[in-house]
Formats: structure tokens, sequence, C-alpha cells
């Protein structure tokens, strides 16, 4: 059981063992992973006690919940989860002043539930990021809700979109399409589609020669 005391994510503990289940299938033994938009830093802690042979680069925009990232990677014993970084995916260029963001540096990128609570414009920055910093065969890993062509949109993610565009007009669910569209453009490809409980999906994209 987490400490009391630690900002928790009741989402973050229900999804990070099928979202972890589909890393080991993917990832080989040794690497070197980027989170973005780690948020309490559950899944960094999670995932990295259960890859002991990975570097674990937690970021966030906001330095709210850098206590919280390294307070729960302390007690999941994963001491190959690195110090947090703040990490704006719309700077043209990633953080200059941590030498391990060069590019080609990573071989995972992973980022759970931003794209529907941050402005369209992030998916770019994402797209754009992934495309400079991911080492030749690296994967970008993203998960949570998409709207699909052809594939009825479960009650539930209706009344989240809705809820999401009444908070802020720039937010909302997706369209899996749109977004390939934008990953196309920084030549980056979807490889694999993975139904995850809860109705999200986790994909995987990688650079369009190497999908």
């Amino acid at each position: 059981m987490p400490s009391a005391d630690l900002p928790h994510s009741p989402a973050a503990e229900r999804n990070q063992a099928p979202i972890l289940a589909q890393l080991l299938a993917l990832l080989p033994a040794r690497g070197a992973a980027l989170e973005i938009a780690s948020g309490t830093g559950q899944h960094a802690a999670h995932f990295a006690a259960a890859l002991p042979g990975w570097s674990w680069q937690p970021t966030d925009l906001q330095e709210t919940l850098f206590t919280a990232i390294t307070a729960w990677a302390a007690e999941a014993g994963a001491p190959n989860v690195l110090p947090p970084v703040a990490l704006d995916v719309l700077a043209p260029r990633w953080p200059v002043q941590c030498q391990a963001f060069a590019p080609g540096a990573f071989d995972l990128i992973y980022c759970a539930n931003m794209l529907h609570i941050a402005p369209w414009a992030c998916c770019a920055g994402l797209m754009q990021g992934a495309a400079r910093h991911l080492a030749p065969g690296g994967r970008l890993v993203t998960y949570g809700p998409y709207l699909e062509e052809g594939v009825p949109t479960s009650p539930g993610n209706l009344a989240f979109d809705a809820s999401l565009r009444a908070q802020d007009g720039q937010w909302g669910i997706r369209r899996l399409d749109d977004v390939a569209a934008v990953a196309a453009q920084s030549g980056l490809a979807l490889q694999a589609r993975h139904a995850m409980p809860a109705n999200n999906l986790l994909l995987v994209w990688a650079r369009a020669g190497e999908a």
C-alpha cells in the first residue's frame, strides 16, 4: 500500500499493471526511457522497479510534484528513476540543462493521459520531440482514451470528453486518425494498437521506416 501522505492517482494505480504487461512484452532488458507528463510519479516508480535494466527519466511541465515523484521511486525501491526534470513539449528544444537529452538518447518515450488534457498543439510537440530524441529502433508509447473511426465510443468516454471540453475548450479526447496524421508529419507511424481496460488504448509509434 502507498504511503498515506504521498500524492496519489487512483487511475494510475488501476492502470499501471496492464500497462506494465505491455511494456514488458515490448521492451528489451536494458534501455533508457523518457516519461512525459509523469504526474505523481506512480508509473515511473512501478515501471522502473520492474525494469531494473532501464534508466527512467521522469518529467513534468511543473515542478509541483517532483518531491512526490522522488518519494514514490524511493518507496518502490527503484534507484533507476532519475531526478525529475521540467519539460514543456511545446519547447523547440527539450531540456538543454540535462545532459541526457541528446538527440537519439532514448529507447522509449512514454506518455500517458496527456493528449486529452492539453492543447492540441501539444500533440505535435510530443511527436516532434519524440522524432528528435528517440534512438534508432526506439519507440514512443502513448496511453489514454481515443476516438476511433468505425469504433463505437463508450458512454463513459463520451461523458468524459464532454466534461473535459466543459473545463477547457482546448481539451478533449483526440481522434486517433488526427493523432496519426500529426505523427506522420514528424516521420512517425503507428506500429501497434492494444486495447486496454476502461476503454483506453496503448499505442506504439515508431519511425516510419522502422515500423
